[in-house]
């Protein structure tokens, strides 16, 4: 099995690449070689920071139209910023446009939190998942668990039916999404220690269906 881990320059893409080979990962490749992600069999695509650098990064390293292949035929995990990118368009930056793999937006906390002073933002630290839906990646993980998050933005898909997780932050959000082979979380569990390493292992695993 090789896992290609995304590197276009943002985020701690090590600590990735470490969680996945302490859960058994053979073969991990943290690279923006596009031929070499082509090759793999999973693909992993993190990321910290705002979507419109993600996107600029994205086209400098020319990684927009294998990001698009992949995407369609194995199982791909995103994580933070690759959750997020992942939608049609952000707010930020009076618009940004995204990938555009699910119909959305990313959104500033602010709409969530208001002005109470007690919600900080960003939104860093550990938050409870609820499980909306059955996944395979959900597998020998309790629902209501803690994970770990960083982010100042969050996402809103247009689609319900993509959420299969929400946390509370001001209001509920999307912390989970996916469809067929395609899933990401706004949390980080390459930081969130044994749940999230559960949920990578099961990655491992995953044949790319989702449960039925």
């Amino acid at each position: 099995m090789s896992i290609a881990v995304i590197d276009y320059g943002m985020g701690n893409l090590r600590s990735v690449e470490r969680a996945l080979v302490h859960v058994g990962a053979p073969q991990v490749h943290v690279t923006d070689d596009p031929a070499v992600i082509d090759a793999a069999e999973r693909v992993v695509f993190p990321g910290q920071g705002a979507v419109r650098d993600c996107m600029s990064a994205l086209h400098r390293h020319e990684l927009i139209d294998v990001l698009d292949r992949v995407m369609r035929d194995r199982p791909f995990l995103g994580i933070c910023m690759g959750m997020q990118a992942l939608m049609t368009r952000s707010e930020e930056n009076e618009g940004v446009e995204a990938l555009g793999h699910f119909p959305g937006t990313v959104r500033h906390f602010r709409r969530l939190t208001g002005d109470d002073p007690r919600l900080k933002i960003p939104h860093m630290g550990w938050n409870r998942l609820r499980q909306v839906r059955r996944h395979p990646l959900f597998a020998g993980i309790a629902d209501e668990t803690r994970f770990y998050f960083v982010h100042s933005y969050y996402v809103d898909p247009d689609d319900e039916s993509i959420v299969q997780g929400r946390s509370e932050y001001g209001a509920s959000f999307a912390a989970a999404i996916g469809a067929a082979n395609v899933f990401a979380t706004q949390f980080h569990p390459e930081k969130s220690q044994q749940p999230g390493l559960q949920l990578l292992k099961n990655f491992l695993s995953w044949d790319g269906e989702p449960c039925s």
